[in-house]
């Protein structure tokens, strides 16, 4: 039976480091402040949306939201995204994407300020990521994965990693982000060649491709740290991960579950990001 790398004891170690940075910022009179840009409303975005705000409320985050109409023109969001650059108020923004088909998402992005990009959606923030400077902030669920493995004290200098998946949402910046504490890392996609036997060579292997069951006992052995990025809805309504579970879990030394691994820390890392931010201020 392996250990289970569960979200929530990382989320409320989060919660109270973070808590306690907002209450020094304001005795220093800064307000940690993050701007929510949504446009229409979809319900997957208005879910994450009561997330976000539950967690900043909890911990001594404001929140500002811009909501926009589904119809709204490209000119109106940048507009938007103008005034918040330029409020020193304001110390983070997320933009609910993928936008719709009117707007052009790379005009979009690229209007945001690195600096109050706290999801790591533009080129800035990536390029932060990849050079290793401080420049804008890590894609929040690529950091989750970090933040588990750390909480747990799973070693990472040293060891072989694979990350399974090339976006530029989890999976290239997890790469990175994995390089900078010393791994040796394997990027792989749905084209690796002898996916199954990459895979059993890693010490950690990091599961982020967005297909449901797409790994199971035949890329694992003993000894692995498994860490499941996907979420889905299976054909029998229950979530499940890029991962078989209930193959991996009597094998593998550690693993994530799904749900209740690294979709629980995202949101605590976006939050994290917002009181960095504000904390550069002072």
């Amino acid at each position: 039976m392996s250990v289970i790398l569960k979200g929530a004891p990382v989320v409320a170690a989060m919660n109270e480091a973070n808590a306690a940075r907002c209450a020094a910022l304001r005795e220093k009179g800064v307000v940690p402040t993050l701007a929510v840009v949504r446009v229409g409303a979809r319900e997957d975005d208005l879910s994450y949306e009561k997330g976000v705000m539950a967690r900043c409320a909890k911990v001594g985050v404001e929140v500002k939201q811009f909501l926009l109409p589904a119809d709204a023109a490209q000119e109106e969001l940048l507009g938007v995204i103008a005034c918040i650059n330029a409020d020193p108020a304001i110390h983070g923004c997320l933009l609910f994407r993928p936008l719709p088909r009117q707007f052009d998402d790379r005009t979009v992005r690229a209007a945001l300020a690195p600096e109050k990009d706290i999801d790591g959606i533009t080129d800035g923030s990536l390029a932060g990521v990849f050079t290793n400077t401080a420049l804008g902030y890590p894609p929040c669920t690529a950091q989750a994965c970090l933040e588990i493995l750390k909480f747990y004290g799973i070693p990472l200098s040293g060891r072989r990693a694979v990350v399974v998946g090339r976006s530029l949402v989890v999976g290239k910046p997890a790469a990175m982000m994995l390089d900078r504490e010393n791994a040796t890392v394997t990027l792989c996609n749905s084209r690796t060649r002898d996916l199954p036997e990459v895979c059993r060579e890693a010490d950690i292997v990091v599961v982020a491709m967005g297909k449901a069951g797409a790994v199971g006992a035949e890329h694992l052995r003993e000894g692995q740290v498994v860490v499941d990025v996907g979420i889905h809805v299976n054909e029998e309504g229950k979530l499940c991960g890029d991962v078989r579970f209930g193959e991996a879990e009597p094998l593998v030394e550690a693993i994530t579950p799904v749900p209740g691994g690294v979709g629980t820390v995202t949101t605590s890392v976006l939050v994290s990001h917002v009181v960095e931010a504000a904390e550069k201020t002072v």
